[in-house]
């Protein structure tokens, strides 16, 4: 399988996130979406972030159409300054998959010397 990594304008994500992927009908291919944010370890870490993610619903049989449909709903509900992650929900058919993303994303940040809240901030204003 090829893993095709994009650095896209947030603008142009299928839906309001920062990262997002799909894999290819034949399965050839996993395609990953992260938003630019001119900050290349801030996009890296969110390309690894969504790999992983990608990677293990795949591997437990977690289609990308299941997960694109619970992101969505849950955008359409969000509360007014509601800051949280679709996958974080307890009912995120992939929660499981997205808190191990997460804790791989926190021990690359801290290799990379990256500075968790000021990369928070920065994808809030997005």
């Amino acid at each position: 399988m090829q893993i095709i990594i994009n650095v896209i304008d947030n603008k142009d994500q299928r839906y309001p996130t920062i990262g997002d992927w799909n894999l290819s009908t034949d399965k050839s291919a996993l395609y990953i979406y992260v938003s630019h944010l001119g900050n290349w370890k801030y996009e890296s870490l969110i390309a690894i972030h969504e790999t992983i993610e990608a990677l293990l619903c795949y591997e437990r049989e977690i289609t990308g159409e299941v997960v694109d449909e619970f992101d969505k709903q849950y955008e359409v509900k969000r509360a007014k300054n509601d800051e949280s992650e679709p996958g974080d929900d307890p009912h995120a058919p992939y929660r499981k998959e997205h808190f191990f993303a997460t804790n791989i994303e926190r021990l690359l940040a801290a290799e990379l010397g990256v500075d968790w809240k000021k990369y928070e901030e920065t994808i809030g204003k997005l």
